[in-house]
């Protein structure tokens, strides 16, 4: 892949207070009591969202990247400008919407939780993205349209505009997703709908299990939920995985990533007509790429910190290891490695490796889970 990767879309200030390892909680209800002083230890800020860690993550990678998001005038605005503009980002900058932020709440032992504001990301559409930007690309990896109410409405069709204008220009697509919140009125929108017309202009798709089985699965994801604790240790790769993987492919998706949590990763691939049907830029091999389903499991992380943005990080590992040539098993596996070093610092970017360490960690007997 010789042209320059772009990622655009959600873009938001994460802030992490840092809870003691020592603090165990056997529930958030625990720890979350009214009246009560939490102590804390600092807090993490950093950039968040797909622009945030994925864009970032390919940059600290070595990749070519352009970063594109948009922000308030406010101080968290500033403060992201700050940081992205270090990095090469573009960022838009509105006078009338605030900027994005997530606190993030990564309690020891229990899985995250988020009070996330949207702000700019509400606002975000196709035109915000130049054609000056779009020249040259290789690749367009676009995130989190559930997040931004813009990229949500009227079935997708600012997303389907993007990714036409795109693939006018030569460029390779790329789209993941974000959590929908069931009690939330994004939750009531027809997403198999929404998928069923975005897809066919979506050549890599990374969404998470969860993600999807909640869009297009709703009893699984109900029962799933029901039995507490987190749902990638429940998953069966045959009876729950490779049947959401499938139906993706038969939606109009080129590449699926599935991303599983602690199960591990399901890669998926089109039949071969369709990947030599995908942009030349992608520069793939289809007799290897076309056909696949293969099964990756993650490796265990030495400890766990936070998952925020492990699977962004992950994301941002196997496109650039498609944009090196990398066989499509290989980049699985160095998407699934990235993704548990991530996992070892609060924030996604500070547990990074590069290929070449991940390499000598799997030479020195790291393994798969």
């Amino acid at each position: 892949m010789k042209g320059t990767m772009i990622v655009a879309g959600h873009l938001c200030l994460d802030i992490t207070p840092v809870i003691p390892r020592h603090a165990t909680y056997e529930s958030v209800a625990q720890l979350l009591v009214p009246g009560t002083l939490i102590h804390t230890t600092g807090a993490q800020v950093h950039t968040g969202g797909c622009v945030g860690n994925t864009g970032m993550a390919l940059k600290k990678l070595g990749a070519r990247v352009r970063l594109l998001g948009k922000t308030g005038s406010d101080a968290f605005g500033a403060l992201l400008r700050e940081r992205l503009g270090d990095a090469g980002g573009d960022v838009i900058v509105s006078d009338v919407d605030t900027t994005s932020y997530t606190v993030v709440l990564a309690i020891p032992g229990l899985d995250r939780m988020f009070l996330h504001d949207p702000g700019a990301n509400d606002t975000f559409r196709a035109d915000d993205i130049l054609d000056d930007a779009l020249s040259g690309a290789a690749l367009i990896h676009f995130g989190y349209p559930p997040l931004m109410r813009s990229m949500m409405e009227n079935g997708g069709a600012e997303l389907i505009k993007l990714f036409g204008r795109a693939h006018a220009m030569g460029a390779a697509t790329s789209l993941d997703l974000a959590s929908v919140d069931p009690n939330a009125p994004e939750s009531r929108l027809d997403w198999e709908g929404y998928l069923s017309r975005v897809l066919p202009h979506t050549d890599i798709f990374t969404p998470s299990f969860e993600e999807i089985c909640f869009m297009l699965d709703r009893p699984r994801y109900d029962r799933l939920s029901r039995q507490g604790g987190s749902m990638s240790g429940k998953l069966d790769w045959e009876d729950d995985v490779i049947p959401l993987g499938r139906k993706l492919l038969s939606m109009g998706a080129g590449i699926v990533l599935l991303k599983c949590g602690t199960k591990g990763m399901l890669l998926m691939t089109a039949d071969r007509q369709h990947i030599e049907g995908l942009p030349a830029a992608l520069e793939l091999d289809a007799e290897s790429w076309a056909g696949i389903t293969h099964c990756q499991p993650c490796y265990p992380a030495e400890i766990v910190r936070s998952e925020t943005g492990a699977g962004d990080v992950s994301i941002a590992a196997f496109l650039l290891a498609m944009g090196r040539g990398y066989r499509p098993q290989a980049c699985a596996a160095l998407a699934a490695m990235e993704g548990a070093c991530s996992v070892t610092a609060y924030d996604a970017l500070s547990g990074l490796k590069s290929f070449e360490e991940l390499t000598g960690k799997i030479q020195q007997g790291w393994k798969k889970t």
